[in-house]
């Protein structure tokens, strides 16, 4: 008979534990009972941010939570361990039953602490750990006013998280943090300066030096009384001041405790009761809790090899860690604070690209010790292994944008390149050399990027140094790129994904090739993109014409080209916003945005738009989106050009230009730059003898600067310019790949591309210039399309087989400007109306 281990608790660090007992234990000799507390079982607590983008529980499971076809597995959710009888070796659970063990793991966690504030207790008082938490957090955010302040305590990791969901969530975030900078634990001052800035820039209001004197209830609301004598009014307040053990079980079996907390255990993860072992973040191994999930995931291993009479033991943890807050990179590794004695640091601090980077070496200078990264950490998958080895070059040199590239081969094969599941490059080397040709072959055979993923860009290039020619497919249905599809479909004049696929590709094709098929087809004619067969191929945004949302409407962005719109236009933007209920905002690219609308309302309300003369103005598609621009030499008085004409001339010329991203643009009238033409794709800046032409500026997760392709430019020659850039950038570019990306990974990046567009070295420019032409030509609104087409009006229903009225017995929570449709079809929905072939 096999024996039995009772696992209490079901988070990452318990699934863990379960699946390597299963993995070693060929001989079945033991019987596993899973004791989960939570009603949902083993989910990514690390994505836990990424669950609001979809409210589905399911889309966090870990892989095989649920054992099923494993007799040796018991699954026990929604029950907790209550009590442990050392004595009777039995575990009593919240249903009252009591399990017979003969080892007990606990992977009980930790919980959030909540300070001891007068008012803590409140309804409107919650923390950020769980999915629960999460859909309570939720709940509060949807009855409050949008943009109602919500306070967040605490401002390290998973504080900015919270932070973030209160902002997705449509509340205005302020981070209130004791330490005098945010993340202590991770970065120093500088790091925590440029941090401050960077979220600060992103709309969340940052408390530093300060906290949390008294909660009191407002009626609708809070008021947050803080140590300098300020007051909060606030929605809600989010508690994420840090985190404790669950050592509650361990205490109450009189089972020794760790003096901050947690279980206390030896090397071997064993407590003072040989049959019972804490792991995670309840653990506190040889006196020391790691609150990372890297370290659970060694200790589970320990234990696993442990029960089937194995010596591993614990090796200590690398708490490195690298993470994007807000789409602000943070990492942190080694020895970040120079703790150690004679410790150098080598730091530079670059407040133009906004970044900051330490190193932190040797007295000698021969070793690294560890480093900090904020805002740009792509230094990090190269840097945190070399730690504790000889540094292959001067250290500044190391961070300096212009400085020395490590390569994969300045590493020693016991280097750590996956610290979540200690993975070391010589075992990748290993794996590559004995068949696993591709990162998904590399993830079967070690584990490694299997976890967090940060380590997938270096899989590539150990790839990459073994000699392994990485696959540049589309998808599994064509070997070729977008590039070489785009190329195909000029070529043969293909106008279907059916017959492309059909001559060119294999099966049926995918959620990858069917949209950038869809893109392609667009690019090379004004067809309309829900004609016929290339409708099906859109996604959710494409197929309506518009942006869907979080709460499953749809938001409508009419073209204001320039940022003009005369009273006229304005007031039936507020009639349309005034009798459909939406809710408006004036973006940052001179739109009105109006949310809220459900599916069957967009064309009632396109056609109130554009019989005032306004139209499309694609914020849903990949194409150009707007061109922003200052007033220029109409009204300012530092203007040396009609920056606004050509705004308008440009918006006009380009609109409904499908790409393989989306394309943004400014002009600036002068040299003080009011519509930061240098943060766009194209951006242009007047001069006094002209216009200078900028490109490649993106924002995202690694924002750049556009460059100069070139000066001094009369209008006629700048836009035959941007026509050529357009055009080859749509012809050249792999998919969802941004102009900045573009710029730096084709073959002779800028320089080419000069010569490309201005000196036509590839003697295509006729043929650009041509391509553009029938773009500008062949223009139509899409929206105007709709609804000119019966067909093409029939798709705009809440259900497939819903009339063409709205049904009187469906019921909507008006709740404010979100409208919530409480039986909208979502995407993946069987009743979704975006459901096609």
């Amino acid at each position: 008979m096999p024996k039995t281990v009772v696992v209490v608790g079901h988070g990452m660090v318990g699934h863990r534990f379960v699946e390597a007992l299963r993995d070693r234990d060929r001989a079945g000799s033991w019987r596993v009972i899973v004791l989960c507390e939570e009603a949902t079982p083993a989910y990514d607590r690390v994505g836990l941010s990424s669950y609001i983008d979809t409210w589905d529980r399911t889309s966090l499971a870990l892989t095989g939570n649920d054992y099923a076809g494993d007799d040796l597995v018991e699954l026990r959710v929604g029950q907790a361990a209550v009590g442990i009888d050392r004595a009777a070796r039995t575990v009593v659970t919240s249903s009252g039953e009591q399990i017979g063990y003969d080892a007990v793991v606990l992977a009980t966690g930790s919980y959030p602490f909540v300070p001891p504030i007068s008012g803590s207790d409140l309804d409107r008082c919650l923390v950020y750990r769980t999915l629960d938490d999460l859909d309570a957090i939720r709940a509060v955010a949807a009855a409050a006013e949008p943009g109602a302040a919500g306070i967040v305590v605490g401002g390290g990791l998973l504080g900015l998280e919270a932070a973030n969901a209160l902002r997705l969530l449509g509340l205005t975030p302020h981070v209130l943090e004791r330490s005098p900078r945010l993340m202590p634990l991770q970065i120093d001052d500088g790091g925590g300066a440029l941090l401050h800035r960077l979220i600060t820039e992103l709309g969340i209001t940052v408390h530093t030096d300060v906290s949390t004197t008294d909660i009191l209830d407002s009626g609708d609301g809070l008021s947050v009384f803080l140590s300098d004598d300020r007051r909060l009014d606030a929605a809600v307040l989010v508690f994420s001041a840090g985190v404790r053990p669950r050592d509650e079980l361990a205490r109450e079996c009189g089972l020794p405790i760790a003096e901050r907390g947690g279980v206390l255990t030896d090397i071997s993860c064993a407590t003072a009761d040989p049959r019972v072992f804490a792991i995670g973040e309840v653990a506190a191994v040889e006196g020391r809790c790691y609150g990372l999930v890297a370290p659970g995931y060694t200790m589970a291993e320990v234990v696993a090899d442990r029960l089937l009479g194995g010596t591993a033991e614990f090796p200590g943890a690398d708490l490195s860690t690298k993470l994007k807050l807000l789409g602000v990179d943070v990492a942190s590794f080694g020895d970040a604070h120079a703790t150690t004695p004679g410790a150098l640091e080598v730091v530079l601090n670059d407040a133009v690209n906004q970044t900051y980077a330490k190193l932190v070496v040797s007295d000698d200078v021969s070793t690294l010790l560890g480093g900090i990264l904020v805002g740009d950490a792509t230094a990090y998958a190269t840097l945190r292994p070399l730690v504790g080895g000889p540094l292959p070059a001067d250290p500044a040199t190391l961070i300096s944008p212009a400085g020395a590239e490590v390569g994969v081969g300045a590493l020693p094969d016991e280097a750590q390149i996956c610290s979540c599941n200690s993975v070391s490059k010589g075992a990748i080397g290993r794996a590559i050399s004995q068949g696993a040709h591709d990162v998904p072959a590399i993830k079967c055979a070690t584990a490694a990027g299997t976890s967090c993923g940060s380590c997938i860009p270096m899989l590539k290039r150990l790839l990459q140094a073994q000699g392994v020619a990485m696959s540049k497919a589309l998808c599994e249905h064509f070997e070729q790129t977008r590039a070489e599809l785009f190329q195909i479909v000029a070529a043969t004049g293909i106008r279907t994904f059916s017959a492309l696929v059909a001559e060119y590709g294999t099966g049926a094709g995918c959620d990858i090739c069917k949209p950038v098929v869809a893109s392609i087809l667009a690019s090379t004619s004004s067809d309309h993109i829900l004609d016929d067969e290339t409708a099906g191929l859109q996604d959710t945004n494409d197929h309506f014409l518009a942006n869907i949302q979080r709460n499953g409407t749809y938001s409508v962005v009419p073209r204001l080209p320039g940022g003009e719109v005369t009273p006229e236009k304005l007031m039936v933007i507020a009639e349309v916003a005034r009798d459909f209920g939406l809710y408006t905002k004036i973006t940052g690219g001179q739109r009105i945005d109006l949310f809220g609308a459900r599916v069957e309302q967009l064309p009632l309300i396109w056609k109130r738009l554009v019989d005032a003369g306004m139209e499309s103005g694609h914020a849903y598609g990949k194409s150009l989106r707007t061109v922003k621009s200052c007033v220029g030499s109409s009204w300012c008085r530092y203007g040396v050009q009609d920056s606004v004409a050509m705004a308008v001339d440009l918006e006009l010329r380009y609109r409904g230009l499908r790409s393989p991203h989306k394309i943004k643009m400014g002009v600036s009238g002068c040299q003080r730059e009011c519509a930061e033409a240098r943060g766009k794709d194209v951006g242009v800046i007047a001069t006094e003898k002209g216009w200078n032409l900028y490109v490649g500026g993106n924002g995202g997760a690694t924002p750049k600067h556009a460059q100069l392709l070139a000066g001094d430019l009369d209008s006629g020659t700048l836009v035959r310019y941007i026509d050529r850039y357009l055009m080859f950038y749509i012809r050249t570019a792999d998919r969802l790949q941004r102009t900045a990306v573009w710029q730096d990974s084709i073959e002779g990046g800028l320089d080419h591309i000069r010569a490309v567009v201005c000196e036509d070295s590839l003697g295509i420019g006729a043929d650009l210039d041509d391509a553009m032409a029938r773009h500008v030509d062949g223009y139509s609104d899409e929206w105007a399309g709709v609804l000119a087409d019966e067909g093409k009006l029939a798709r705009f229903v809440s259900f497939v087989n819903a009339p063409g009225q709205p049904d009187p017995t469906v019921a909507f929570d008006e709740s404010g400007p979100r409208k919530v449709p409480l039986l909208l079809g979502m995407p993946g929905s069987v009743n979704a109306a975006e459901s096609r072939p």
